[in-house]
């Protein structure tokens, strides 16, 4: 008597299958860029048919929109449960608490963040102006963490964010996302000491 192997629920076969092209998409935009990768290799690297992946995104845009989407949200949830047990009074140590945290996703998944950090800029007007609408989310993270205080320019979360992903990404294009966490001791420097002078002279 032969045993029957166990059927999985439809759901899961299609969630596993859409995670896996989204997965290979990262991985080949970290390998050789958005503009060489090609939907024939994305179903390679997937293990999946072209029809399995124009049943679920209408094209390479669409794919790679949902790969940004879904590192984007993951890596705020790391930053958000890193966060959640600090008071927002204490906004040093939970910016730092989420920082590091941030961090830790780019260390543990490279591929993902380079296709965010590096390839999303340039890939398509439409990926840029997410990537952007990202970078003004945690603009207005900071913002509202630090509080306005008098002194500070109009501009400063924004050049302080900036300036913050500029180095990270920078780490990541030179290949090293997984020591990213090494960056920490000097981001927080670097974002805590325009409000930590304030009044002084």
């Amino acid at each position: 008597m032969s045993a029957t192997r166990p059927q999985l629920p439809q759901e899961f076969v299609a969630a596993h299958k859409r995670r896996r092209m989204i997965d290979a998409m990262s991985e080949l935009c970290s390998e050789q860029g958005y503009e060489a990768t090609r939907i024939a290799h994305v179903v390679r690297r997937a293990h999946v048919a072209r029809k399995t992946l124009y049943d679920n995104f209408a094209g390479k845009e669409e794919l790679f929109l949902a790969a940004f989407d879904t590192t984007l949200a993951e890596a705020e949830v790391e930053v958000a449960e890193a966060c959640e047990s600090i008071p927002a009074a204490e906004w040093e140590v939970r910016t730092e608490a989420g920082l590091r945290a941030l961090l830790g996703y780019v260390a543990a998944n490279p591929a993902a963040a380079r296709l965010a950090l590096v390839e999303a800029p340039a890939a398509s007007p439409t990926s840029a102006a997410r990537y952007e609408a990202a970078l003004d989310g945690f603009i207005a993270r900071l913002r509202g963490a630090a509080r306005p205080r008098s002194g500070h320019p109009a501009t400063l979360e924004e050049a302080l964010v900036g300036g913050t992903v500029w180095i990270v990404q920078r780490q990541v294009r030179r290949g090293g996302a997984t020591t990213a966490v090494d960056l920490l001791p000097e981001l927080v420097d670097f974002l805590f000491s325009p409000y930590r002078s304030v009044g002084k002279r």
